[in-house]
């Protein structure tokens, strides 16, 4: 199986397994990666789970929708390669991604 990793605003690195199929949230979630809070449970109500996806990731991973950029338009260290980590589908294909998370979410 795969992973993905997600890397603090500090560097710290904390890889997990891929699961295809589940939200990149949900994986964060379930491995209890510090930095996403999802404090709306995955509702794209919130900004709680903002990630900055890898540069070379950004094509697999889905659009965002009108809602989603809302709620990113409230965080304070947008970037262009910002999503909600709820709004991601993580597919096999993601193998290897790395996502990067903001200082205010720790």
């Amino acid at each position: 199986m795969g992973t993905i990793t997600f890397i603090n605003h500090e560097g710290k690195q904390h890889v997990v397994e891929l699961e295809d199929g589940k939200s990149l949230m949900q994986i964060a979630m379930d491995n209890g990666v510090q930095g996403i809070d999802a404090d709306c449970g995955g509702e794209c109500a919130c900004g709680t789970c903002h990630v900055m996806v890898g540069n070379k990731w950004l094509a697999l991973v889905n659009s965002a929708k009108s809602e989603e950029l809302q709620m990113l338009e409230m965080t304070p260290e947008r970037q262009d390669n910002s999503r909600l980590a709820c709004q991601i589908q993580v597919t096999n294909a993601m193998d290897g991604m790395e996502v990067h998370l903001p200082e205010f979410q720790m």
